[in-house]
C-alpha cells in the first residue's frame, strides 16, 4: 500500500513539473511573438495565425488522444507528447541560427560622425537620401529575393504546431489518472496543487522572455558598438531563439519519469470491500446514468452526444495570458484557493457549480470596470500630434512633411525615431530638420533641428537624442490602476477553475473521464485559441499609424500604434472574453435543468 501512494505522489509531482515545463514553453512563446514579429517583417495578423497553430496541432489529434487514450498506457503517452513538444522547441528555434545577420531599417548610417566632429548634415537639400520611390540596387534586390524565398517563419509555425500535437495527452490523461487512483476528497486538492505549479512557469518564461529580449539577435556575431537602437526601440530583435534551447530542454527533462509509471495503480486507501462499495455509491451519485452498463466499452458517436451537453461551460477556465508577472501569483492563490474550499467544505457538484457562477459574475465585473481605464498616445510629431504639439492623429505619411523640414528631401518611408527637448518625438532627424550631428552609435546626438525651434512647445534647446521620448506620468499611474484590476480579476477567475474540473468529472461516466477533459480541450482551442488571435492580430494592423520598410521595399512590421483605436480593439476581446466568462453560466444551468428533469423520470 505504501508503494502505490507512493507512485501516486510521485505521478503527482511528475504531473506538477510538466505542467510548469509547459506554461513555461508556452509563456516564453508568448513573449517571444513580438520578436519574431520583428525579425521576420511580418504583420500581427499572420503571427496571429502562427501563434495560433498550437491549438491546430492540438485539435488534430485531441479526440483520438482522449477517446483511445484511456485504453492505452497513459502516462507514457504522457512522456511521448513531452518528447514531441520539446522537438517543437527545438524546430521553432532553428531559424535563428539559418538566417544571417540581422539588418534594421535606418538612415542613420548615411550622416554618423566620429565623437569629436561634427558629420555632414541629416537635413539634405541634394537629395542624396533614399527616396520612396528610389529602386534598390541589385545586391539588395538579391539579399531580399533570398531573405523572401527562404520563408523561415513556417519553422516556427510548424514547431508550435508540434507543441500543440505533444501538448494534447498531457491534461486529460493526466488529470484522469489522477482522479482514477486517488481519494474522491483528495482530488480537488491535487489538481489544485498541480495547476498551481504550473501557474509558476509563466513567472520563469516571461523573466526568460524579457532576459533574451534584451540581448541582440547578433549577440556575439556584430559588433555592439556598432548598433545604434537599444531595446526598447520599436526594431529592435532580442535573441529569441535561445530561449526556446532551454525550454526545449526542460520539457524533456520532465517527460522521463512518466516511462517509468505503470499503466494503473490501485486507489489510494481503499480495501476490496470499499472498492465494490464506492463504485456501487459512484453509479448513483452521477448525473449522468450509464446507459451500457453491460458493454465493455461506450459507443463513441452517443458518448460525444452525451458529452455535448455539458462541455460547453468548461471554456470559462481558459485563463488568458495576464499581463506581466504581477497576475501569476493571484492565479496560483486563486487555484489553490478553490482546491481549498472544495476540500475544506466537501462540496458536492451543486456546491463546485456555485462557486463557478459567482467567479464568473465577479470576473465579469472586474472586466467592465477595464474599460474605463485608457492612456494617451505617444507623442510623435505628424502622426499623434501636429509639429506644433496639437492632438492630430494620421495615418496618412504625408502629415510627415511640414514646413520646418519640407526642403530637407526626407524619406517618409525611415523610422529612426530621435527625441527633442521640447518632449516631442520625431520620426527621424531628418523629418526633425536636424542640420548637424556628433557623436556615433547610441550616443548620436543631433543639433540645430529647425522643427523644435518653430514649435510653440517650450524646449531646453534645438537638439536631439536617439529613441521615442517617454510617456507622461499619468499613463503610468493608470497602468498601476488597471494593472490592480486585473489582478483581482485573475484571482477571481482562476478560484473557479479546480470546481470546474470537479464539476466535468463527476458528472460523467467514469468510462468518458479523458474523452470528456478532452472535448473540454477542443472547445477552448476551437472557441479561444484559433480565430482570436488571427481576427484581432487584423484588427491590430488597421491601428498602425507607422509601418517598418522591409531592406527591398514593402511593408515590414508596425512601428507605432494608435492608443486610442488599439484599446478599441483591446475592448472587442473584452467582450469576447465576457462572452466566454458568461457562456458557462448558461450552460451550467440547462445542464442542472436536465439533471433535475432526469432526476424525475428516475
Amino acid at each position: 500500500m505504501c508503494v502505490c501512494v507512493c507512485l501516486l505522489q510521485m505521478f503527482l509531482a511528475a504531473m506538477g513539473f510538466v505542467y510548469f515545463a509547459k506554461a513555461f514553453q508556452g509563456s516564453y512563446m508568448k513573449s517571444s511573438v513580438t520578436q519574431i514579429e520583428r525579425r521576420f517583417d511580418i504583420p500581427s495578423s499572420l503571427i496571429g495565425f502562427i501563434d495560433g497553430s498550437f491549438e491546430i496541432g492540438n485539435l488534430f489529434v485531441i479526440a483520438f488522444v482522449s477517446y483511445f487514450g484511456a485504453k492505452l498506457h497513459r502516462p507514457r503517452l504522457i512522456g511521448a507528447g513531452c518528447l514531441i513538444m520539446a522537438i517543437g522547441s527545438f524546430i521553432t528555434a532553428a531559424p535563428h541560427f539559418f538566417q544571417g545577420p540581422y539588418k534594421y531599417e535606418t538612415s542613420i548610417s548615411h550622416f554618423s560622425a566620429s565623437n569629436d566632429t561634427e558629420s555632414i548634415l541629416p537635413c539634405l537639400t541634394n537629395g542624396s537620401l533614399t527616396h520612396d520611390n528610389e529602386i534598390p540596387t541589385v545586391e539588395i534586390q538579391a539579399g531580399c529575393e533570398k531573405a523572401a524565398s527562404s520563408s523561415l517563419w513556417l519553422y516556427v509555425f510548424l514547431g508550435n504546431m508540434l507543441r500543440g500535437v505533444g501538448e494534447t495527452p498531457v491534461m486529460p490523461l493526466g488529470l484522469s489518472y489522477l482522479d482514477d487512483f486517488s481519494r474522491e476528497e483528495n482530488t480537488a486538492l491535487y489538481m489544485s496543487l498541480v495547476q498551481t505549479l504550473g501557474i509558476m512557469g509563466p513567472v520563469f518564461g516571461f523573466m526568460l522572455g524579457s532576459f533574451c529580449a534584451k540581448l541582440y539577435v547578433d549577440i556575439g556575431a556584430v559588433d555592439l558598438d556598432t548598433i545604434t537602437i537599444n531595446y526598447k526601440d520599436s526594431r529592435w530583435v532580442g535573441a529569441w531563439g535561445l530561449g526556446f534551447l532551454l525550454t526545449g530542454g526542460v520539457m524533456l527533462l520532465a517527460g522521463i519519469p512518466f516511462w517509468f509509471f505503470p499503466k494503473s495503480l490501485p486507489k489510494q486507501g481503499e480495501t476490496e470491500t470499499e472498492k465494490k462499495s464506492n463504485v456501487l455509491e459512484g453509479e448513483q451519485d452521477r448525473f449522468i446514468p450509464d446507459n451500457n452498463k453491460h458493454s465493455t466499452a461506450p459507443n463513441k458517436p452517443a458518448s460525444m452526444a452525451v458529452l455535448a451537453k455539458g462541455s460547453g461551460w468548461a471554456s470559462k477556465f481558459h485563463l488568458p495570458m495576464f499581463i506581466g508577472i504581477m497576475n501569476l501569483p493571484a492565479v496560483a492563490l486563486g487555484i489553490i484557493t478553490g482546491g481549498f474550499i472544495m476540500k475544506k467544505f466537501k462540496l458536492n457538484v451543486l456546491g463546485a457549480t456555485k462557486i463557478c457562477t459567482g467567479t464568473s459574475l465577479l470576473a465579469f465585473s472586474s472586466l467592465l470596470i477595464q474599460y474605463f481605464l485608457q492612456c494617451d498616445n505617444s507623442q510623435v510629431a505628424g502622426l499623434t500630434v501636429s509639429y506644433h504639439g496639437a492632438p492630430q492623429v494620421s495615418y496618412q505619411q504625408n502629415t510627415l512633411i511640414s514646413s520646418c523640414n519640407m526642403g530637407c528631401s526626407c524619406s517618409l518611408k525611415h523610422w529612426d525615431p530621435i527625441c527633442a527637448s521640447n518632449g516631442l518625438t520625431y520620426a527621424s532627424p531628418c523629418l526633425a530638420g536636424c542640420q548637424t550631428s556628433t557623436g556615433d552609435g547610441r550616443d548620436m546626438v543631433f543639433h540645430n533641428c529647425t522643427c523644435i525651434g518653430e514649435s510653440p512647445l517650450p524646449f531646453a534647446n534645438m537638439s536631439s537624442v536617439l529613441g521615442q521620448c517617454p510617456r507622461k506620468s499619468d499613463c503610468d499611474y493608470m497602468f498601476k490602476f488597471y494593472m490592480a484590476v486585473t489582478v483581482i480579476g485573475a484571482f477571481l477567475s482562476a478560484c473557479g477553475a479546480t470546481p470546474g474540473y470537479i464539476i466535468l468529472l463527476r458528472t460523467i461516466n467514469p468510462e468518458l473521464k479523458s474523452l470528456a477533459l478532452g472535448i473540454y480541450i477542443l472547445i477552448v482551442r476551437t472557441l479561444g485559441g484559433i480565430p482570436p488571435p488571427i481576427y484581432f492580430g487584423a484588427l491590430i494592423d488597421r491601428t498602425c499609424l507607422k509601418w517598418g520598410t522591409k531592406q527591398c521595399g514593402g511593408r515590414g512590421a508596425c512601428r507605432i500604434y494608435d492608443s486610442g483605436a488599439f484599446r478599441l480593439v483591446n475592448l472587442d476581446w473584452q467582450k469576447f472574453s465576457i462572452f466566454i466568462h458568461t457562456f458557462p453560466i448558461i450552460a451550467i444551468t440547462i445542464q442542472l435543468v436536465n439533471s433535475f428533469i432526469l432526476f424525475l423520470s428516475v
